[in-house]
């Protein structure tokens, strides 16, 4: 019985790690920033055929603030030449996509696409 009283600070600190380790990595994966670009298919690179992502793209994009950020994203198929795309991007890249309208851009953003 006395072996278990010695171990529990041990047992408590690796509940207490795991639990860090789990509310860091959900706090890391929900950072959600929204970028802005327009779409250059001069900037298309195909991959694997085998995959469902069949082509990527590395364009310039733009937060509502203007600021600057080249960011690389993976589609099944080539897109819309001069498109403009909402990005949302967390932590470990682009989470989801959508094509928006050109109104729906920020006003910084349009200035930063010479619109």
């Amino acid at each position: 019985m006395e072996s278990i009283k010695e171990k529990m600070p041990i047992i408590i600190a690796i509940f207490v790690a795991i639990a860090i380790c789990v509310i860091a990595f959900y706090l890391f994966e929900s950072y959600e920033v929204v970028y802005y670009t327009q779409i250059d298919n001069t900037k298309i690179q195909g991959i694997s055929s085998t995959d469902d992502m069949k082509y990527e793209y590395t364009l310039d994009c733009y937060n509502e603030n203007g600021n600057k950020k080249e960011i690389k994203f993976k589609t099944s198929r080539e897109l819309r030449e001069d498109a403009y795309l909402m990005l949302e991007v967390r932590t470990f890249g682009v989470h989801a996509w959508k094509e928006i309208q050109i109104n729906e851009l920020p006003d910084k953003v349009k200035t930063a696409l010479d619109i």
